[in-house]
């Protein structure tokens, strides 16, 4: 990209039976347009006897994006929601004042080997639909934009751009883009995109002037008009960015707000476990130590 301000190196945690690649928040860089939070997940192999299971845990003050490359997860909230997401597919949970839900290998797959791959990203909501009523939207790997331009295959995963709308339902404006090319291409689409830009690299590489950037990098830049870049042969790369709210937004483990009471509100109600149920779950995540940051 032709005006990278910062390069983000993927920084590997260990949750449970995988390691998941921490991209952001970063310290130099709390966020790239509404998007606070990206993990890369896996790609894991899971045995026979290995699964993912995070128990019930609550969010405030943001939207949770889903989607996999490869695998299966089984998606429970206190909305009564009960949905497995497969690779392509979207889910859109949204938060607001505040919502609770659980992750885990479908009961089909808990006894046989099996993969995981995919990214978890959060949008942090404006100021004003903090405390909007909780959502969740489910949205088919078919129904999402797909088409091909000079031999490069683009998706739009959430929001607006190329003259184009995905079907989920974002709450400000934003765009999360799949670009994937079998061969080495100029890419230039400074034009369709808005705000701060990030691109993360999955696999292959991208070239800016004299520079490679290989897998596990994001490179962040201030100035998304000016995207543009070559990517190399066999290479999937996911820009994502919007524009950035201008207010704050601050994060406490899973909860986000503009408004730190809110956030200690809802750390003293997971506490008290006042936050609405799951059906059918008796586990939960208890409250962590860290400080707001």
């Amino acid at each position: 990209m032709s005006n990278i301000s910062l390069i983000i190196e993927e920084r590997a945690a260990n949750i449970g039976n995988f390691l998941v690649g921490r991209l952001l928040p970063f310290r130099e860089k709390r966020a790239v347009g509404p998007f606070v939070f990206i993990d890369h997940m896996g790609p894991a192999h899971l045995s026979d006897h290995e699964n993912m299971d995070v128990p019930p845990h609550p969010h405030i003050g943001l939207s949770t994006l889903t989607f996999l490359f490869e695998g299966s997860i089984m998606h429970r909230d206190s909305l009564g929601t009960e949905l497995e997401i497969k690779p392509g597919a979207v889910n859109w949970m949204t938060a607001g004042k505040g919502i609770v839900h659980s992750e885990r290998t479908p009961e089909y797959l808990r006894h046989t080997d099996k993969m995981l791959h995919g990214l978890q990203i959060w949008v942090a909501l404006p100021k004003e639909l903090e405390q909007m009523e909780p959502n969740f939207t489910h949205v088919e790997a078919d129904d999402i934009p797909a088409w091909e331009e000079d031999g490069v295959s683009y998706k739009l995963i959430a929001g607006e751009a190329f003259g184009r709308k995905s079907p989920v339902p974002v709450y400000s404006p934003l765009y999360f883009i799949e670009i994937k090319s079998k061969e080495a291409k100029k890419i230039n689409i400074g034009h369709h995109l808005f705000g701060e830009s990030g691109l993360y690299i999955l696999e292959g590489s991208i070239k800016n002037g004299e520079h490679v950037y290989d897998p596990k990098q994001i490179l962040i830049t201030t100035e998304a008009s000016l995207c543009e870049f070559e990517i190399s042969e066999n290479s999937t790369v996911y820009l994502f960015g919007g524009q950035p709210f201008p207010e704050e937004h601050f994060i406490f483990w899973n909860f986000v707000s503009s408004d730190k009471n809110l956030i200690e509100k809802a750390k003293i109600d997971w506490t008290n476990q006042t936050f609405p149920k799951v059906p059918g779950e008796t586990e939960f995540v208890p409250l962590p130590e860290p400080r707001i940051k």
